[in-house]
């Protein structure tokens, strides 16, 4: 522990010579560096260790202490010997930590029990690689998940209570990805935009996006929908340009509404347009947010980390940031058992030969049909879930699973949201997330 919080206060720079990074910065990196030591071992569907739960949370325990001494003052009463009341200043930890760290804790708690459920599951196994050819009828993986052992399943496929109960794991696991989600996104607007990003940026918006992207969005008639349908989103680096060049486009007129934009620049377009015309970008960046979430960070949020100050907010970011990514491996692997068993339903379908992009349209789409529809964002705020249970009653223990997971479904903590974004409600009915990338 000595030397953990040395290297902190050093800010990672061990000679002493003052050339180390914020205690900020230092502090995000050891959240992220744990969690990629402890987490990064997950290819399978399995409980985690002792040994790495221990380890786990002995040391974010450490780093989350820090956040115990960010404190501002509020007002309380004391009452006299005498009688009398007087009002005094109390120290409390800060709004924002004392809300959303114990919000943090129930995330992580509950992501570590959904894998401990998958403890006396026989119904699917795991083939490693090197053991992958001594198989008979195995289909080799090409997609973006080649290096993970590959999920088998009895020729039969699962039966439809294993079935069941993984589709109600993954949407448990989704709502905790959304929480997450939800918490590193309002940490994140909340975060001063550095200089550094600042005096990068071209003069006008314009510059930022380019002529048909420019046109598109200033266009008279806008739909969102068919702005994505119109750009080639076909890679992650595609879809991290597209949106680097639009954040930089909503700072650059954000800047310019609040003329704190020392730049030259035209008054052509009036204030109303120019507001719209952020409105738009907005919006289209919430829509890659959530078909997209597992992108790189982009361009402004990792100049913000970098040259953040504020040490609450660096652990909100970060601690919010790895649990998002344990979640979308959990859901991942539930995916993957899902797809094999897809594959044993139907095998023309060859779906471990296919992208991983067409897997998981394939499988929303046939969610949209069956009538599954994946909750919103908004939905996850008042935590309305209920699972369809159907007449089928399940044996052994998946009854009492099952209730005792909806039961903590309904009890998950509460987050703070954003104060403005007004763009939610007109993309919050879109449907479910899609599965994102591991952001470590």
């Amino acid at each position: 522990m000595k030397e953990r919080f040395a290297k902190l206060l050093l800010g990672e720079d061990m000679s002493g010579g003052g050339k180390g990074v914020s205690s900020a910065l230092a502090l995000s990196n050891a959240i992220t560096n744990h969690a990629a030591s402890v987490f990064g071992e997950q290819a399978q569907l399995e409980p985690m260790s002792a040994d790495r739960k221990a380890r786990w949370r002995r040391e974010i325990d450490w780093l989350l202490s820090v956040t115990d001494h960010i404190v501002e003052l509020v007002p309380s009463q004391q009452v006299g010997n005498d009688g009398t009341k007087m009002e005094i200043m109390t120290t409390q930890q800060r709004r924002d930590l004392l809300i959303n760290i114990p919000a943090l804790r129930k995330l992580d708690a509950m992501l570590i029990s959904y894998l401990d459920d998958f403890k006396d599951q026989n119904e699917f196994w795991y083939v490693q690689i090197d053991e992958e050819n001594s198989e008979i009828g195995n289909t080799d993986r090409k997609d973006d998940k080649w290096w993970l052992p590959t999920v088998k399943v009895p020729p039969n496929g699962l039966s439809d209570i294993s079935r069941k109960w993984l589709q109600f794991q993954k949407e448990s696991v989704n709502q905790v990805l959304k929480a997450a989600m939800a918490i590193n996104a309002q940490v994140l607007m909340e975060m001063d935009i550095p200089e550094a990003y600042i005096d990068s940026l071209p003069k006008n918006g314009k510059a930022s996006l380019g002529d048909y992207l420019y046109r598109s969005i200033t266009a008279e008639y806008f739909d969102p929908e068919q702005f994505l349908a119109s750009v080639d989103l076909s890679t992650e680096h595609k879809v991290l340009d597209l949106k680097n060049r639009i954040e930089a486009s909503v700072v650059i007129w954000k800047r310019k509404m609040h003329n704190k934009d020392g730049k030259t620049w035209s008054s052509v377009v009036s204030l109303e347009k120019r507001e719209q015309f952020e409105e738009r970008a907005e919006t289209i960046l919430h829509l890659l947010k959530h078909r997209f979430p597992g992108t790189p960070q982009s361009a402004l949020d990792a100049c913000k980390i970098q040259f953040n100050k504020d040490v609450g907010q660096s652990v909100l970011e970060s601690y919010s940031r790895v649990l998002e990514s344990l979640a979308y491996t959990v859901m991942s692997r539930i995916e993957d058992v899902l797809y094999a068993d897809q594959v044993v339903q139907d095998p023309i379908k060859k779906i471990y030969s296919r992208s991983s992009s067409e897997l998981k349209e394939e499988m929303e789409n046939q969610d949209s049909s069956e009538g599954r529809v994946s909750l919103t964002l908004s939905d996850f705020m008042g935590w309305p879930f209920e699972q369809d249970k159907g007449n089928e009653k399940l044996p052994g223990n998946f009854d009492s699973l099952l209730c005792s997971e909806e039961s903590e479904l309904k009890k998950l903590p509460r987050i703070v949201t954003p104060k403005k974004v007004s763009y939610i409600e007109k993309v919050e009915n879109l449907g479910g997330l899609r599965s994102p990338t591991s952001r470590h």
